[in-house]
């Protein structure tokens, strides 16, 4: 089994947090994971990712030059890594934030939900992450969306706890929500 993603948007919408709960989940799973967020000056008010590789066998390089899967949570993102993903690769996107027609390569499948909406109509923009992390779970079929929501206590601390049943849902609803377009 080998699986690898590149998570992006903008700082502030837990795109790192989200490349970290999908690492945990991992390493609860015994699958061996790497995790590298990008740091440095060209962040701020620029792109926020993380590459995030699991895997089955040991990973040689954290590094993902043309990824198998997308987070992509909003347009600058988009145009950053839209080129570099694979033939035939899967994306997931917060249409709320990057339009359709902006999805060009007609070679990688789009996947779509607007995960902003959903988040602010759960009552927290915070965990629009949750919601896409709980789309690209479908679409990459990595873990049972029970099986990850019940990982989700040990992927967050505890003193997030009471959050836990707010991001439950907010996996459901991706999960349930994303669609190819």
């Amino acid at each position: 089994m080998y699986f690898d993603c590149i998570m992006a948007g903008h700082g502030g919408q837990g795109i790192l947090s989200a490349g970290m709960i999908l690492a945990h989940m991992a390493v609860h799973s015994d699958l061996h994971v790497t995790w590298f967020p990008s740091y440095g000056a060209e962040q701020r008010g620029g792109t926020a990712n993380c590459a995030v590789v699991i895997s089955s066998e040991e990973i040689g390089s954290p590094i993902i030059s043309n990824p198998l899967y997308g987070l992509i949570m909003n347009y600058p993102s988009l145009v950053k890594f839209q080129p570099k993903f694979k033939k035939n690769a899967k994306a997931v996107v917060d249409l709320s934030l990057v339009s359709e027609e902006y999805l060009t390569r007609e070679d990688v499948t789009f996947y779509g939900i607007n995960a902003t909406k959903t988040a602010n109509e759960l009552g927290s923009p915070k965990i629009s992450n949750m919601v896409m992390i709980g789309g690209l779970l479908k679409v990459s079929k990595l873990f049972d969306i029970d099986v990850a929501k019940d990982m989700l206590k040990s992927a967050l601390s505890k003193r997030h706890h009471d959050l836990l049943p707010l991001n439950r849902e907010a996996l459901q609803k991706g999960f349930d929500g994303i669609k190819e377009v």
